[in-house]
């Protein structure tokens, strides 16, 4: 969600950067980016580590409630092809499900803004136990959906992001925005959104499909759930 379909990253930057200030702290651009694509408490972590003296719950809820309130105020600022992309995928009557490591009432807020049901499920960050790069999240969405991780395309724009889908099976489109994303092997890289089609996304799907079936298997090469991509 974050990055990918909305550009709500400068709205929990200001939110981040706020609550630390609140407490004395400094809070640089780069302190930001060590948080994008982390799970919340994850952050909170952090965020502690640099003098916010409240508890990671208490963390959360400030930064999402804050999150949630400029997104109320501002609206959600989609992502250059986002919403055409999705309205094309729904129109076709293509599954999506959100996969998220924000609160599940944030989600649902930014859902709610699409101007149609776009999502069939939604996984939040505060409905798994591992948040990415673990897989739990993408394994949980699949489920939802009633299909498996093989026969899903994942939308992402973070390196925990990137990570959990590879590590879940599904093919993997990464869409950089806040950080810089290499080629590799693993994801087929895209630069932008804007432009992309279904056809697009559907011959991606059955290219890395087919090079899959072709390729050799090799002992241990399978995704780890734990593996991060920012080492690929």
């Amino acid at each position: 969600m974050d990055g990918t379909i909305v550009d709500s990253e400068p709205y929990w930057m200001r939110a981040e950067t706020e609550l630390v200030e609140s407490f004395g702290g400094v809070w640089t651009h780069s302190d930001c980016m060590l948080l994008v694509g982390s799970g919340l408490l994850n952050s909170a972590a952090i965020l502690q580590d640099r003098g916010v003296r409240l508890g990671a719950e208490a963390i959360v809820d400030r930064l999402t409630t804050r999150v949630q309130g400029l997104l109320g105020e501002f609206g959600a600022p989609w992502r250059p092809g986002a919403l055409e992309l999705m309205t094309e995928v729904k129109a076709a009557g293509i599954p999506m499900a959100l996969v998220t490591m924000s609160e599940h009432r944030m989600a649902q807020q930014v859902s709610d803004q699409v101007g149609f049901a776009a999502f069939d499920a939604i996984v939040a960050g505060d409905m798994v136990v591992q948040s990415k790069p673990h897989p739990e999240a993408y394994l949980s969405a699949a489920r939802l959906l009633g299909v498996t991780p093989a026969d899903c395309v994942a939308v992402e724009d973070s390196l925990p992001g990137i990570a959990a889908a590879v590590a879940s099976g599904a093919v993997v489109i990464a869409v950089p925005h806040m950080i810089e994303i290499e080629a590799s092997a693993r994801y087929e890289l895209w630069p932008t959104l804007n432009g992309r089609t279904l056809a697009g996304v559907h011959t991606v799907f059955a290219e890395r499909r087919a090079g899959a079936a072709a390729a050799p298997a090799r002992p241990g090469s399978g995704p780890h759930p734990n593996e991060d991509d920012t080492h690929a």
